[in-house]
């Protein structure tokens, strides 16, 4: 049995998934804001399920976490979670230290990359593109993460696109994540709907000009990401996830119009099919939590 929590600026959901891969017990809590609330989250997250399996941490193939932030995957230390309240962690150790057992810690887009390849059956290569608050992906190559020297293999977000465009949290001017992401479109489109993206979608099928430019800009920028991923990787497939994922078909054929309106002008792009590549991660799917489980043994 193998114990995978993801740990989200608001919630965290955990997992237990037996020796086929078939998940068994999955729990959610409240994330904690901090490093001594983080820790604690955990703690409580791997303590529930171990009662739900009758399992001790101890009891566990391997205990793997998911979270926010530039990751260390040999050391567990995790740093610039600004989303979770902290900027250095040694979560690795600190986890060990309280639960007596090792932990394997990695970035949670990398995470639910692993996870979406799992759960989906797939094979070859794939990136998992995450939409949420930022813009990410995670490259999975025959079963096996890709992290680049570095860790950093596949933040493509941050390849500026746009000289003129807005200043990026990461300092650079016009990333690809200010244009494709959650917060990119709430920047542009001020609603109190909890999924701005959500509103900018009916405001643009109700005819608002402004809705209709900026859902544009949206779909070319998530296809441009597409278009990145499979260019440098050559991945077979893409599958889309994160909070902009709930749109559903809605997205998925705004992207495809995009990708198809480029390959009409590019033998090149016609020729790479990039539309048959992308398709949406499954709703409901704890892609994360399940990749967390995966990489305690990888």
């Amino acid at each position: 049995m193998r114990l995978g929590i993801d740990i989200g600026g608001t919630k965290t959901d955990a997992v237990a998934i037996d020796e086929g891969g078939l998940l068994t017990q999955r729990i959610r809590l409240a994330t904690g804001f901090g490093s001594t609330a983080v820790v604690e989250t955990a703690v409580n997250a791997v303590a529930r399920i171990a009662e739900l399996t009758g399992l001790t941490a101890g009891g566990f193939d391997s205990i793997g976490i998911g979270i926010p932030g530039l990751v260390d995957s040999a050391s567990g230390r995790v740093r610039h979670a600004v989303n979770l309240g902290f900027d250095g962690l040694e979560l690795g150790g600190e986890l060990a230290g309280r639960l007596g057992v090792g932990v394997r810690v990695e970035n949670d887009v990398k995470a639910a990359a692993l996870g979406a390849y799992h759960l989906m059956g797939l094979t070859g290569s794939m990136a998992y593109l995450n939409l949420g608050t930022g813009l990410a992906a995670g490259i999975v190559v025959d079963g096996e993460l890709w992290r680049g020297s570095r860790g950093i293999a596949g933040e493509i977000g941050h390849i500026p696109v746009d000289p003129n465009g807005a200043i990026c949290a990461c300092g650079q001017r016009g990333c690809l994540e200010t244009v494709a992401s959650g917060s990119g479109v709430a920047r542009q489109w001020r609603t109190d709907d909890p999924l701005p993206v959500r509103a900018l979608f009916t405001a643009a099928a109700e005819g608002d000009p402004e809705a209709k430019a900026i859902k544009a800009r949206l779909a070319s920028g998530i296809a441009s990401a597409v278009r990145v991923l499979v260019l440098t990787a050559d991945v077979e497939s893409v599958v889309i996830g994160g909070g902009l994922s709930h749109l559903g078909d809605r997205l998925l054929y705004e992207v495809h119009s995009v990708l198809e309106s480029w390959g009409g002008s590019s033998p090149f792009l016609a020729s790479l099919e990039l539309p048959g590549r992308v398709r949406l991660v499954p709703e409901g799917f704890p892609a994360a939590a399940v990749g967390a489980a995966l990489v305690g043994v990888v």
